[in-house]
Order: structure tokens, then C-alpha cells, then sequence
């Protein structure tokens, strides 16, 4: 049987969605009526489209999820999470300015997981390496 993270930790800028909810669109958000998630100016709002599955995928694997992201937009991002119908798959949101540093550290200590226990997916080097350090792929 294959050994699997205890958590699974996700950017949510250009991992989740291919934007950044701060500077490339403009909350708030909302669901029009066939189901379009919009910006205040009415243009679509998109996942990637892997991102559904991939964490159903890992709900099915018992496989925790958490946010970690470094946005100023805190609300609009929650916002689109809710939009999308992906807070069910998050059992924890770190999402605030500053180091992701902080944000793993404060996941640790809510969630028990040992760093080296925990997978993260970034599209920023920089987050990946300060996170490295602790010890978490």
C-alpha cells in the first residue's frame, strides 16, 4: 500500500486558479445564473480545470487539505473558495500576507502533522524553498 502525506497543502494563486486574486481580477465575486463565477466587471472567473478532481481525489485518500497563501485579497479569496465549492476539501485556510513560513508553522500546530509529513504545491520558488527548510516536499 502506497504511504500518503498526512497533509496536502495548496497554493491558491496560480495553483488553484490561473490569476492573482490581489492584481489580475477585481472582487467581488459572484455566481451569475448558469453557474459563471464573475468579477465585478463581469468577466469569468476560472479553476484550472485538474483542480476539482484533484482534490476530490485526495478527500477519497483521506488525504487532509489545507491553503497556505500569501494574498492581500484575504476575502476574495475565501470568497472564491466558497464560489467554487472548494471549502468542503479544506480543513484548514492559512491565507494572509507574509511568510508561508508562518503559514506552515501555525498549520503544525493546529493540525499536529510533523512538517515532514506534509506535501506542498506552489508555483513560486521562493515559497518552495523557505518551506523546504522545514522539512516538507
Amino acid at each position: 500500500m502506497a504511504r500518503f502525506p498526512k497533509l496536502a497543502v495548496f497554493d491558491l494563486d496560480y495553483t488553484l486558479w490561473p490569476f492573482w486574486v490581489d492584481t489580475h481580477v477585481d472582487p467581488p465575486f459572484h455566481r451569475s445564473s448558469d453557474g459563471t463565477v464573475l468579477d465585478s466587471r463581469g468577466r469569468t472567473i476560472r479553476l484550472y480545470p485538474d483542480v476539482p478532481e484533484i482534490l476530490e481525489r485526495l478527500q477519497g485518500l483521506g488525504v487532509p487539505v489545507a491553503a497556505a497563501s500569501r494574498t492581500g485579497e484575504i476575502k476574495g479569496a475565501n470568497q472564491l473558495l466558497e464560489l467554487f465549492g472548494l471549502l468542503r476539501y479544506f480543513v484548514h485556510l492559512e491565507i494572509y500576507p507574509g511568510s508561508k513560513v508562518t503559514h506552515f508553522q501555525r498549520l503544525q500546530q493546529k493540525t499536529g502533522v510533523p512538517f515532514s509529513q506534509m506535501i506542498f504545491f506552489d508555483d513560486e520558488k521562493r515559497n518552495i524553498v523557505d518551506v523546504g527548510k522545514l522539512g516538507t516536499e
